[in-house]
């Protein structure tokens, strides 16, 4: 298993993009994050951007990639380990592989309800400290 920058936003990067969507999209509060992630831009437009700045790390086990981080600014705005990949401490080595790149990260997003993604993060130390409201 090794961690690195995404060096394209590869056929295999859009797809996994794309189910981490899908899967985000269907959680509680995930649309609105969505939308803050994205700008309104489309989503490959999105990811040819973050691929271009060095923005997405991707977990890959062998040739085939199994997961992959979002970091901007400081913030880890998204993490997405593929289902039959979960269980085997990708996603904390996509953590750690996130604060090493980023070099002090400050914030994380999770979604509420997502208590896989908040132990993740709390297994790290790390606190929830904010929590955003809207009217609906």
């Amino acid at each position: 298993m090794k961690v690195e920058v995404a060096a394209e936003p590869s056929e295999d990067l859009r797809r996994l993009f794309a189910t981490a969507m899908r899967h985000a999209a269907s959680h509680r509060g995930g649309p609105a994050m969505l939308a803050t992630i994205l700008e309104d831009r489309s989503s490959d437009a999105f990811l040819n951007d973050a691929v271009s700045q060095g923005s997405i790390l991707v977990a890959l086990d062998g040739d085939t990639m199994v997961g992959f981080a979002l970091c901007r600014d400081g913030v880890l705005e998204a993490i997405y380990v593929a289902k039959h990949s979960r269980r085997q401490g990708i996603a904390r080595r996509l953590v750690k592989a996130a604060v090493g790149a980023s070099g002090q990260l400050l914030d994380a997003y999770a979604l509420p309800g997502d208590r896989a993604t908040k132990s993740l993060f709390e297994s790290f130390g790390w606190k929830a400290r904010l929590l955003t409201m809207r009217a609906e």
